[in-house]
Formats: C-alpha cells, sequence, structure tokens
C-alpha cells in the first residue's frame, strides 16, 4: 500500500517506520520543516491512504485538501472542531476519513470498558467521576483528546461530578511521557480506577496504520471502532 504522511514529528516518523516494517511504502511527506511536498501533486494522490498527525491549527485545512485530491484520511490530530466538520460531510460522497482522539489499542479498550462501566454506574448511584492526562511537554492541547472522549462518553450516561458539577479533567504535562490516562470513580465507600499508560509512540502508529490499511478503497466517516471491531 501507498501512504503518505500529514505531519513528520515524532509521531509522523514512527508512523513511517511501522509502515515500511508492515510492507508498506511511504510516497509523499508532507511537513514544512522536512519536505518539499505538497498535497497538490502527482505524488500525493498516488497514495492509497494518508495519514496525517500534524497541528490543530492546520488539521481541518491539511484533511480537507486531502479529500479533495481524492486521497482516503486517517487523522490523529486533537484540539480542532472535528464534529463540525464531521456534521458537514455528513450525507456528502467522498474519500473515506477516520478521526479519532487516539489510535492506540489499548485506549479503545479503555474507552470500551470506560462506556460500559459508566452504563453500570449510571443505575448503581453513589459514584463521582474524575479523569487525570499526563503528557509530555512538548503537546500543544489540554486536556487531551482522549481525555475529553472519556468524559464525552460519561456524560451521554447522564452523569456528572460532584453534587451535579462538571467532571473535573486533571492536564499534567513533564518530560517525555508518550500518554497516561486514568479515570477514577468514588464513593463514600470505594475507588474504582481505569487506567491506561503508554510505553511509547509505537503503539499509536500501529494503530493508525492499521486504521489506513481497513481504510484503503473505502468512502465516507468511519470510526475507530470499526476498524478494531471493539
Amino acid at each position: 500500500m501507498k501512504i503518505a504522511l500529514i505531519g513528520y514529528g515524532k509521531m509522523g516518523q514512527m508512523i513511517a517506520s511501522v509502515a515500511r516494517e508492515r510492507g508498506h511504502e511511504v510516497v509523499c511527506i508532507i511537513d514544512p520543516l522536512t519536505s518539499t511536498d505538497t498535497i497538490d501533486s502527482p505524488a500525493f494522490r498516488s497514495a492509497d491512504v494518508a495519514i496525517e498527525f500534524s497541528r490543530p491549527d492546520a488539521a481541518e485545512a491539511n484533511v480537507r485538501a486531502a479529500i479533495a485530491q481524492g486521497v482516503p484520511v486517517v487523522s490523529g490530530t486533537t484540539g480542532w472542531d472535528v464534529q463540525a466538520l464531521q456534521a458537514e460531510m455528513q450525507g456528502k460522497e467522498h474519500a473515506g476519513i477516520i478521526w479519532s482522539s487516539n489510535y492506540s489499542i489499548g485506549v479503545n479498550i479503555l474507552f470500551a470498558v470506560n462506556t460500559y462501566l459508566a452504563r453500570l454506574l449510571r443505575n448503581s448511584g453513589g459514584y463521582s467521576p474524575c479523569i487525570t492526562e499526563v503528557h509530555h511537554v512538548h503537546k500543544l492541547d489540554a486536556p487531551s483528546g482522549t481525555a475529553k472522549t472519556l468524559k464525552e462518553q460519561i456524560v451521554e450516561y447522564g452523569l456528572d461530578g460532584t453534587n451535579g458539577k462538571d467532571i473535573p479533567v486533571e492536564s499534567i504535562r513533564k518530560g517525555e511521557v508518550p500518554g497516561i490516562h486514568e479515570v477514577r470513580w468514588e464513593s463514600e465507600a470505594d475507588i474504582l480506577t481505569l487506567r491506561h499508560e503508554a510505553k511509547s509512540r509505537k503503539g499509536f502508529a500501529l494503530g493508525a496504520v492499521l486504521a489506513a490499511e481497513w481504510l484503503k478503497g473505502k468512502r465516507g466517516w468511519h470510526q475507530l471502532g470499526e476498524v478494531l471491531d471493539i
């Protein structure tokens, strides 16, 4: 499979490495610091799928440009209004898109368990949730997209924080931490904790490449859950 990369920071470089390990070819790299390639080019249009990990202020334009070139795109950039673009694209015929706040297989299992636990605790009563996320100092958005997804899943079940207040989300930035997410449910009697800790960026990169493999040749907006069958 031929892959175009939009963004070639640490994540982009890891994605390139994982893609090549899996027998794919990187045919185009879009990055203002490392490449002169452009989205409007034959090299980009030759790609079967583009994988976009760039910046919040550039992500929407990048996704739109890729779709305009007829290239399906897997996007992992957080901190921009994905929902607005999804609503705009709804019902339209366009190249395939997958966006996820996190491509780690483990984190997506965490999402599934978080949803299930929220459903159980909605009926049990007495538990108040809070979320903590820790990332490296280079991460631009806070809270992380993953923390926002975890919170949205809980809110969907009508749950909130202590005494009806908003669910608290603590964001910590330190060192080169790849990513830690923890959901804590506390009652007067006990505490339940869900936690995922990434060892490196490779798990995120693998998930993005798996998503690209699945998306090849597809059209429309898709969810990562379809790829992972979760």
